[in-house]
């Protein structure tokens, strides 16, 4: 249970470290990327989020969240 916690903790602080690239960005493209990993993140996110409250199908909702993120990138 703790490990989960753990993870979800790591995936914020990677998720604040990709806001900042996203608003501080030199590029266009490094604000794309770094939109895109945010996404990425937030799947994650919502995967662990599902595990630590017992409720696997949070899956799915993860995976109709990426495809969305897949899109709009």
């Amino acid at each position: 249970m703790s490990m989960f916690v753990a993870a979800a903790a790591a995936v914020l602080v990677s998720m604040l470290l990709a806001l900042i690239r996203a608003v501080k960005g030199p590029t266009v493209f490094d604000r794309i990327l770094a939109a895109n990993m945010f996404g990425t993140k937030t799947v994650l996110l919502i995967a662990v989020a599902g595990f630590l409250t017992g409720r696997p199908e949070w899956l799915d909702l993860a995976i109709v969240y990426a495809l969305v993120n897949f899109a709009g990138t």
